[in-house]
């Protein structure tokens, strides 16, 4: 695998493709690294429909569907930005799930949040989502690579939780 993230990478694919799952990635500052930690893995394309690598706020608001009032008034780097993130590159890109990142990777300030201040967002089929925000140290490279490790473990969460909600569901729970 090419990173940390590898075998949680793999532990999700083979969860969505149990399931009969697809994924999508939008990512912003990982700039690719979520989808490639994913389409590292062998059979990835079985599950994994695509990314947007939306770096930029235009971005952001053009493709992914974030709301432009709210990337003015807060900025990029936001729980409901990643959230909308999650949400619109599900359905630009068709998939079941959304994975999305957005956060200060350094080496300066932006939007006036602090280098390592990241979030993290999960969507999931009926349109749920989970944020995590992460507040972490380290350089540049470290904190991309902590905020890869950080949406796949989310996605894993995820998955187990909708897997346990269906059973309870399929064997009669509330």
């Amino acid at each position: 695998m090419s990173g940390q993230g590898g075998s949680s990478a793999a532990a999700a694919l083979a969860a969505l493709e149990a399931c009969g799952h697809s994924l999508a990635v939008a990512e912003s500052l990982t700039g690719g690294l979520v989808a490639a930690e994913l389409t590292a893995v062998p059979g990835a394309s079985r599950t994994m429909r695509g990314s947007v690598t939306a770096y930029a706020t235009g971005v952001k608001r053009d493709v992914l569907g974030v709301d432009g009032r709210l990337l003015a008034e807060r900025g990029a780097v936001d729980a409901d930005v990643a959230r909308q993130m999650a949400h619109g590159v599900r359905a630009v890109l068709g998939a079941d799930w959304g994975l999305a990142t957005t956060g200060v990777a350094g080496p300066e300030p932006q939007d006036g949040k602090a280098v390592g201040t990241v979030f993290v967002a999960v969507e999931g089929p009926d349109g749920t989502a989970a944020v995590r925000e992460l507040s972490l140290d380290g350089d540049r490279a470290g904190i991309r690579a902590e905020s890869v490790r950080a949406v796949l473990a989310l996605l894993l969460r995820e998955l187990a939780g909708n897997a346990g909600a269906k059973d309870t569901e399929h064997n009669g729970g509330n």
